[in-house]
């Protein structure tokens, strides 16, 4: 049986990749239906028939970015032993991942959402969504330290201690963008664990010292 209409003539996943990079640089509000096209070498109709509208070709890219860039951070909640080993190698995961030499300096999550007209609210709220999943992630790590034993707080104090690292993991981003370069970054989650020593350390088990578990985690 015949196949209809004419093969694809470009790579999917090599679009996906250019696509990518512009909506990082860009935004998905500075971001034209023409720049894509431009960008990924195809025609907008190839465009729509491939990967849909503007903002499902979006969701894709972001679905991409999360399983690519977005990986380390979050493997490095679920791959130390200790809570507080767990927090810092995301950490510092993250500060890797937006000050890396062939990436934009900042993650995409954070700074590509759109700001202003009502007809982009959809998109927002997805990133946002996205968002809430990292606190969550970072909860659900706080929430198995507690149930190990490698933390004793209320769970008011967990929740707050969440927001507060998802706050630094955005915050981050910011930075990075506005020119903090690695080291300075490094200073930043200083700071941060120095406050997890001083919230987490004062309600842990007696006798499990908060701050005993300083090994550097930083990728080589």
């Amino acid at each position: 049986m015949a196949t209809r209409g004419r093969p694809r003539t470009f790579d999917p996943e090599t679009a996906l990749q250019q696509a990518t990079q512009l909506f990082w640089e860009r935004g998905y509000e500075g971001t034209s239906l023409s720049d894509l096209a431009t960008a990924m070498g195809i025609a907008s109709a190839s465009i729509y028939h491939a990967f849909g509208s503007k903002a499902d070709l979006f969701r894709q890219v972001m679905e991409r970015y999360g399983t690519t860039y977005g990986s380390p951070p979050k493997r490095a909640l679920t791959e130390h032993a200790t809570t507080r080993e767990a927090v810092q190698a995301m950490l510092r995961a993250t500060a890797d991942q937006i000050t890396r030499a062939d990436a934009p300096h900042y993650c995409m999550l954070i700074l590509a959402a759109p700001t202003g007209t009502v007809e982009n609210h959809a998109v927002r709220e997805f990133l946002a969504d996205i968002r809430r999943s990292q606190y969550a992630a970072i909860k659900e790590r706080l929430d198995r330290g507690v149930a190990d034993g490698d933390l004793s707080m209320p769970l008011d104090t967990v929740d707050a201690l969440a927001r507060y690292y998802a706050t630094v993991v955005q915050g981050l981003s910011i930075q990075a963008r506005d020119g903090a370069t690695r080291d300075e970054l490094e200073a930043v989650i200083d700071c941060a664990l120095a406050a997890w020593d001083q919230v987490a350390g004062a309600a842990s088990p007696a006798g499990v010292s908060a701050g005993a578990h300083t090994t550097d985690t930083r990728s080589a």
